[in-house]
């Protein structure tokens, strides 16, 4: 391999984290041509991941790298969220036992790729996409993974209700309302006017109200559109006349 080549290859190793990815076609839109990707597969400078991904050979991918790659080169969004962002900062009101599940969340056209579904980042990856969030609030979680973001833990909130009941039980989410002491009602009233599902608006505010945050009196109930017709969250359960929904009897007789 020729000096020049030895150099381009050093030069994009030092430039990035050891433990992110590189993607073919932002590595031939940055002068690196398939038959240069080559050499340095074959001389031992990167090694496959999947077709099209490759890493530094000797070093392990991470699930923060991998993610900071793919929407930085890729200029995707994935980001993690639901209960995960509460785990990750320390907020979730358990510790998982045994293999952790980390959420992902992903805007519904942009298709998970098959490496991030089967490579093993060490955590049990579940896949959620939604666009009833459109204007998402995240947070930056580590510094040195500026495109890796985190859901903040007023819109997690708002995704833990989107997969409940499939994924987490309402009463298990009302035992992490009790905690969100320090939630900021600007954010919750943006996302509240931006949300479009009735049902997470509702079980929120029913949930936020119960707990008696003091941030709860500082929400405009007058701009957030709650909407007319009755719903039914959960079978056989207790209606809330003053948000029309049915809640779990456990959930509705908790004090």
């Amino acid at each position: 391999m020729s000096v020049e080549n030895k150099n381009k290859i050093n030069q994009l190793l030092q430039k990035s984290n050891p433990e992110e990815l590189y993607f073919s076609s932002w590595l031939k839109e940055n002068g690196y041509s398939d038959q240069l990707v080559k050499k340095y597969r074959d001389s031992g400078w990167l090694s496959s991941l999947s077709k099209g991904v490759m890493y530094r050979t000797g070093d392990k991918p991470t699930l923060f790298g991998a993610l900071e790659s793919y929407n930085r080169q890729l200029n995707k969004n994935f980001h993690i969220g639901a209960l995960s962002a509460f785990e990750l900062t320390g907020h979730a009101h358990y510790i998982p036992m045994g293999r952790a599940t980390i959420t992902i969340i992903h805007p519904k056209q942009e298709v998970v790729p098959d490496w991030l579904k089967s490579y093993d980042f060490g955590y049990t990856l579940e896949f959620f996409s939604t666009e009833s969030l459109p204007k998402p609030k995240l947070m930056n979680y580590k510094p040195e993974y500026p495109n890796t973001q985190v859901s903040s833990h007023e819109q997690a909130f708002f995704e833990c209700l989107l997969i409940a009941p499939k994924r987490y039980s309402y009463m298990d989410l009302y035992h992490v309302m009790e905690n969100l002491t320090t939630l900021r009602p600007k954010v919750l009233q943006k996302l509240l006017e931006n949300t479009d599902n009735l049902r997470v608006k509702r079980m929120f505010l029913y949930m936020a109200e119960k707990a008696d945050h003091q941030w709860f009196e500082y929400l405009n109930l007058n701009t957030i559109e709650l909407g007319t017709s009755k719903l039914q969250l959960v079978k056989n359960g207790g209606y809330v006349p003053k948000y029309r929904i049915t809640v779990p009897i456990e959930l509705q007789e908790y004090e």
